[in-house]
């Protein structure tokens, strides 16, 4: 007499499980793949938003997260993203690019970027 109850109560347990389970989703890859698609749309606003609402800074993540292979920075001078390009490199260390890896990347392969000019000014080169 007890049965069909447990039955009814079991069964739409299973169901409800079963509609209801989705693969646990990594908070850092979504402000990772965020990150990027702010970036590639060249939109500073969002960016900024997003990394204080998350509370991130730039210098904290530049060396983590990679854009389609590239750092932040390149990934800003390969969408031709100016304004968030710049927005990177106001808020990374000067040590950060000094070395002139990036320079020398975006002159081998985006010689005409508006950020070589930044990135340079900003190094001190």
């Amino acid at each position: 007499m007890f049965k069909l109850p447990k039955l009814v109560a079991l069964t739409a347990v299973v169901a409800v499980s079963s509609f209801s389970y989705t693969a646990p989703a990594n908070a850092e890859d979504q402000l990772a793949v965020s990150i990027c698609e702010y970036i590639a749309a060249d939109d500073k606003n969002r960016l900024r938003s997003k990394l204080k609402s998350s509370r991130v800074k730039i210098r904290n993540i530049y060396d983590a997260v990679q854009c389609n292979g590239n750092n932040l920075l390149r990934h800003a001078v390969a969408s031709n993203a100016v304004d968030t390009g710049e927005y990177i490199v106001k808020n990374l260390s000067k040590s950060a690019l000094t070395d002139g890896a990036d320079i020398a990347w975006a002159e081998g392969n985006f010689a005409s970027s508006p950020l070589i000019a930044v990135i340079k000014d900003r190094a001190g080169l």
